[in-house]
């Protein structure tokens, strides 16, 4: 970009009648009082103002930040649908039949039982809840973790990390329970969440002795508590950890396949559980 050479005299470019000493700071024009566009050193004249306001950067206003965390791009859309297809089930369960039709127990899988063979449900099962405070308690939980492991891991890795830390949850339950005691709930796969959690941040070098207290304290209440699953909520602490530390360990865009591989032989693995505790 170049400048127009100055004024050979003291009149106003513009308007040649009117004298005037004061100079353009960019282009060194002579500028009366009405052409003089004050900047942030000097003035300057009507097409160098105009200039500077076309080639000034232009913000781009959005919506506040916590807008953007819950509805843009980074938002955990995922955490939102896990939670809203619980809140819809939990709905339907209001219809007679429905925690039947979706609820587990390891006489599902284990023909011996004389039940019908219905594997699905160990996946089904992940989404019933037993209460309101259940559904509550656990939805909150799970807004908590699933939103940060989201954006950390990205929605199709934090899918595949909740799914198989439910259906660890549902093994541990095949394998450890009564093959006729039904159960419900999303804590195995919250347990994985946590699991995942501590892994994650152990490997980033936080601080976790928080989040050994929280989930030692969870699992104790399960023991200790009757009418809760300590099984489910092992085996999704398990199958979660798992996951993570394939994640943690295959970080590197080079190994992506080799993630991939990894994570579906944990799915892989606990399937071939379940096979053996249902020939047995």
């Amino acid at each position: 970009m170049t400048s127009a050479p100055a004024s050979s005299d003291n009149y106003c470019y513009r308007h040649p009648g009117r004298q005037s000493y004061v100079l353009c700071q960019r282009c060194a024009r002579t500028v009366c009082p009405e052409c003089q566009v004050q900047a942030a050193v000097g003035v300057h004249c009507v097409e160098c103002a105009a200039r500077d306001r076309q080639e000034a950067p232009r913000v781009k206003r959005g919506r506040p930040a916590i807008l953007q965390n819950l509805t843009g791009s980074g938002a955990p859309v995922v955490t939102y649908a896990i939670i809203a297809v619980c809140v819809v089930v939990f709905l339907l369960q209001f219809i007679p039949g429905v925690t039947q039709a979706l609820q587990f127990a390891g006489a599902y899988v284990i023909p011996a039982t004389g039940v019908s063979f219905e594997p699905w449900r160990m996946l089904t099962a992940v989404f019933v809840h037993g209460s309101i405070l259940h559904l509550l308690f656990n939805m909150f939980t799970l807004f908590v973790f699933g939103s940060a492991l989201e954006r950390l891991l990205g929605r199709g890795r934090y899918l595949a990390l909740y799914l198989i830390s439910g259906f660890g949850g549902s093994v541990a339950v095949t394998l450890l329970t009564n093959p006729l005691q039904p159960v419900v709930g999303a804590s195995g796969a919250i347990f994985g969440l946590m699991g995942a959690y501590f892994i994650i941040n152990r490997h980033l070098g936080g601080n976790s002795v928080q989040l050994l207290v929280l989930v030692a304290l969870n699992l104790a209440y399960g023991f200790l508590v009757p009418g809760i699953s300590w099984q489910a909520h092992v085996g999704g602490l398990i199958a979660g950890a798992l996951v993570a530390l394939v994640y943690v360990r295959t970080r590197p865009r080079r190994l992506k396949t080799v993630q991939v591989l990894l994570v579906a032989a944990v799915a892989v693995a606990l399937v071939a559980i379940t096979a053996v505790r249902v020939l047995v």
